[in-house]
């Protein structure tokens, strides 16, 4: 069973997000890291970047398949893993902590509304694996 933590919200797309202040630390979860295996390059796009909610801001390129990474938030990106250029796989070690992807400074609050808590998310899980 992958790792759910209580204290993130998440997207419908596998995305988490860690809410501090007005900034939304934004990784892909452990399910999606499973479902993907050997991670072996991520495209981040770069810092200042403008994103909208539900819209790709980057790539993730696995073994199996390239999938796009979604936005949870709208806002603006002012950091992004640079560790992950040179070690791509710390997003299958360790996909809530050193392999989270970008920062996005929040530009609507209100877009958190929309994301999923724990349990919906592990609801969705638990239906996506059926």
């Amino acid at each position: 069973m992958s790792q759910i933590p209580k204290d993130l919200k998440y997207t419908k797309t596998h995305e988490w997000v860690k809410v501090e202040a007005d900034t939304a630390t934004v990784g892909i979860t452990d399910f999606a890291q499973e479902q993907l295996s050997d991670i072996v390059y991520v495209d981040l796009g770069g810092v200042g970047k403008k994103v909208n909610q539900e819209e790709a801001f980057g790539t993730i390129e696995a073994v199996k398949a390239v999938s796009d990474l979604y936005a949870p938030v709208s806002g603006e990106v002012i950091s992004i893993n640079e560790d992950l250029k040179t070690a791509p796989d710390l997003v299958n070690t360790e996909p809530y902590g050193k392999g989270w992807m970008v920062k996005i400074k929040i530009s609507d609050s209100t877009q958190l509304d929309k994301l999923l808590d724990a349990k919906g998310y592990e609801d969705l899980v638990g239906k996506s694996s059926h």
